[in-house]
């Protein structure tokens, strides 16, 4: 994007979000073997592609393509993760040119207990595991949930991204901004802000204090 041209609202506008493309899952759910049962992901290849065709038939075009997490299946160190990545970047790189492509990190990309080890490998092959841009007048946030989900093996890792959070909600604040939207992999609840916690949520008091500081921050959209 060129920040220049993104900073101010020049009317309404649509993104695309997507989410678990998880190359693989389909065969270990198949098979009932979810750690090693990832060695087939062609019907993956199949639905990946048709999205990125119909995507790429929009018109008007979206001003980017979000996928929030589980890119593939094969958790850090598993024996199909290379290729299952390799052919996720072979769909995707057919992506119109004009529609930029964001990617934000889930428990199948780094683990869900994520290291300094697995999150360089992400960023290695995926970009920054947090950043903001700007697009069309909104400021855009995307987390790595998974340091809010269990950062015990890189607690200096989650303590670097609340400082940027907050340094990124002081400017937005500073800029005067109107809009603001987070994309993150796991949500901070499914039905109620005070449920229980689980595999699929953030733990209560982690999931208040995000939420107090982004309604605060006036943030009210969360993928």
């Amino acid at each position: 994007f060129l920040l220049d041209d993104e900073y101010q609202w020049k009317g309404p506008f649509y993104f695309i979000q997507g989410a678990d493309p998880q190359f693989g899952l389909m065969k270990a759910w198949a098979v009932g073997d979810i750690k090693n049962g990832d060695d087939e992901w062609g019907e993956e290849i199949k639905l990946a592609e048709q999205a990125v065709q119909a995507i790429n038939k929009l018109n008007p075009k979206p001003k980017f393509f979000v996928l929030c997490g589980d890119l593939i299946h094969g958790m850090p160190g598993t024996q199909w993760r290379n290729d299952q990545e390799q052919d996720l970047k072979n769909v995707l790189k057919n992506t119109d040119q004009d529609i930029p492509l964001v990617f934000v990190s889930g428990n199948h990309d780094i683990g869900n207990t994520p290291t300094r080890e697995t999150i360089d490998d992400y960023c290695k092959n995926w970009g920054d595991d947090y950043f903001s841009f700007w697009v069309g007048g909104v400021f855009f946030l995307v987390l790595n949930s998974q340091l809010y989900f269990d950062s015990s093996k890189c607690p200096e890792l989650k303590q670097a991204q609340d400082v940027w959070l907050n340094e990124q909600l002081a400017l937005a604040d500073k800029q005067k901004c109107k809009h603001i939207i987070v994309f993150q992999h796991i949500p901070l609840f499914l039905r109620k802000p005070d449920e229980d916690h689980d595999y699929f949520n953030l733990e209560k008091s982690v999931r208040q204090e995000i939420m107090e500081k982004f309604q605060k921050a006036g943030i009210f959209s969360n993928f």
